[in-house]
Parts: structure tokens; C-alpha cells; sequence
């Protein structure tokens, strides 16, 4: 009798323990799913005052490029997107990597193409400063996973394996947080191609102010057809008039995105010119109305930000 009633105790507490750990796991997922929501809602404002910060290739500074360890830090960081750039391996599996070729990020040699899965998962990943770490190289699933309801997923270069990567983004459940990246498309292709996924993901045009022979009907398109997002906006000189219609960009429905990363892509209001005078560069970004920055140093623009009351 009394161990049978030792053992009604024990199954009680455990009963408890099960519940309570169910209720604290359930607990978590609304959590995450909620801020998630918060950051959907923002980025569908795009006259909201909020500036959103885009970590490029995750808080590589501090951990290898594109590793997990990277996106985790970067969540911690409170950045509101991480961007991750998408490969395909020998036996058509999609990882996170940047470079074609595995030789300048890893300690593996020769073009990812012709790799497989199982013989790069044996390879480590290269710091900032080309040294040898003890950091894998992720799959896309294991990515979309890490950044479930934590933060937004910027996807650069998986435009050609959609199909793929959006099956992962359904069975990771991660849909609703992606936006897909589109270089030298008009709107009218991505529709072709994408069709009803346009439903459920978030389409992003870059628009290139150097090449493109007429951005402004290319952004007015894409406004009408697909009632896009947010654009991103590359340029090596400040002269284009798309600049003073950022404004008119927003009052239509979209985001404005540019990149603080290098030189050529913002007439020089780069991240490391940052360094010397935050206000002379990201300053100018707010005066032009951006509102998305994608950076290599968001730890730097995130405190820019709050100082000035434009982020969380």
C-alpha cells in the first residue's frame, strides 16, 4: 500500500511537471509568435517612424558569416531582419552560404555545386579574419528554424530555387517571415513565376538606380501589380531624382530599403564611414526618408536609432 501510494505521488508530480512544461513551451510560442506579428505589422507601415534594421549575413563580427551563431546574435541584438544568402549543393540541398565557391568562408575548397550535403556538413566555417572555428555551416531548415517568430528572414539569392525554398518555409512554418529578394525581374515575371506563393511570402524588388533606364516606372509597376512591400534601392551616386521621391514611394504602399554595407551601393554613406561621424551617414538616411538600412554593423546603427527614438 505505501509504495503503491510512493508511486501515485510520483506520476502526480510528474503529471504536474508535464503540464506545466507544455504550458510554459505553449507560453513561448505565443510569445514569439506575437513579435513576429509586431514586425510583420511594421514592416506593412511603410509611414510608420520606426526605421527598420536589416543584419547582413547575420552579426558576422562576431560569429562566422551566415552561421546560426550569427542569426542568434543577431536576434539578441534586437535587429528587426536578418539577411542569409542561399546555395544549392550536388544532391540539391539548400544551405546558407554566400560565395559559389566554399574557399574563402570555410575550411573546405572548390564550388559548393559539387559538393554533398554530408561532405560539407564535415567542413567548419572561417571568422571575419579567415580563421578556422568550430561553427557548421547550416541548411536553410535549420536557419528558418533558428529565426522562427524571433525575426524576419531576408532571402538573397534563392530567387532561381523558390520552389524548394519555399517548401522548407511551409515545413518549418516560417512562410509569413520571408521576404524573397528579386534582382533584374519586371513585375509582370514575378508574378509568372510565383504566382499564389505571392500570397503567403513577401516579394522584394532590388531596382538599381545605375542601370535600370527608367526606375520610376519599374517602381510604379511593381506598386501596381503586386502591391510590393518594399523596394531596394542600389546606387553609387546621389544625382538620381528616385531619391527625393522616397516620400512618394511610402505614400503608395512600399518601404524604402537601402544598404550601408560598401560604397558602391549608397554613393559612399557606408558603415564604416559611420564609424567616423554616425549622423553624417546614417543621418542622411533618415533625412532621405529610408527606412529599412541593411548593415554590417547593427549593433553601431541600432544604438544610432534608439538614441533618436526610431526603434525599439
Amino acid at each position: 500500500m505505501f509504495f503503491k501510494k510512493i508511486n501515485l505521488l510520483i506520476f502526480s508530480i510528474a503529471t504536474i511537471l508535464i503540464v506545466y512544461s507544455c504550458e510554459q513551451n505553449t507560453s513561448s510560442e505565443n510569445q514569439f509568435s506575437k513579435h513576429t506579428d509586431e514586425l510583420i505589422k511594421k514592416l506593412n507601415n511603410p509611414n510608420g517612424k520606426d526605421i527598420l534594421v536589416i543584419a547582413h549575413r547575420g552579426d558576422w563580427r562576431n560569429f562566422p558569416e551566415n552561421s546560426l551563431e550569427a542569426m542568434e546574435s543577431a536576434i539578441k541584438m534586437g535587429v528587426d531582419m536578418v539577411e542569409m544568402d542561399v546555395k544549392k549543393t550536388k544532391d540539391n540541398k539548400l544551405i546558407i552560404m554566400h560565395d559559389a565557391t566554399l574557399d574563402r568562408t570555410t575550411t573546405g575548397k572548390g564550388l559548393v555545386s559539387e559538393w554533398t550535403l554530408d561532405s560539407i556538413k564535415k567542413l567548419y566555417l572561417k571568422n571575419g579574419a579567415g580563421n578556422y572555428t568550430r561553427y557548421k555551416i547550416p541548411t536553410l531548415e535549420e536557419a528558418l528554424n533558428t529565426c522562427k517568430g524571433k525575426i524576419l528572414v531576408n532571402l538573397d539569392g534563392a530567387y532561381d530555387f523558390f520552389d524548394e525554398a519555399f517548401q522548407l518555409a511551409k515545413k518549418t512554418g516560417t512562410t509569413n517571415q520571408i521576404v524573397l529578394k528579386g534582382y533584374n525581374k519586371k513585375a509582370h515575371e514575378v508574378l509568372s513565376d510565383f504566382g499564389k506563393k505571392l500570397d503567403t511570402i513577401i516579394f522584394m524588388p532590388i531596382i538599381n538606380l545605375d542601370t535600370d533606364s527608367d526606375p520610376l516606372q519599374t517602381i510604379s509597376d511593381y506598386q501596381s501589380q503586386l502591391h510590393v512591400k518594399a523596394f531596394e534601392i542600389v546606387f553609387s551616386k546621389d544625382t538620381s531624382s528616385v531619391l527625393k521621391r522616397f516620400s512618394k514611394i511610402k505614400e503608395h504602399g512600399s518601404r524604402v530599403w537601402v544598404n550601408s554595407l560598401w560604397a558602391s551601393l549608397n554613393a559612399g554613406h557606408d558603415d564604416n564611414e559611420a564609424v567616423k561621424n554616425k549622423d553624417s551617414i546614417y543621418g542622411w538616411f533618415v533625412d532621405h526618408g529610408v527606412n529599412m538600412i541593411q548593415t554590417d554593423r547593427p549593433e553601431m546603427l541600432l544604438e544610432y536609432l534608439r538614441d533618436r527614438k526610431l526603434h525599439n
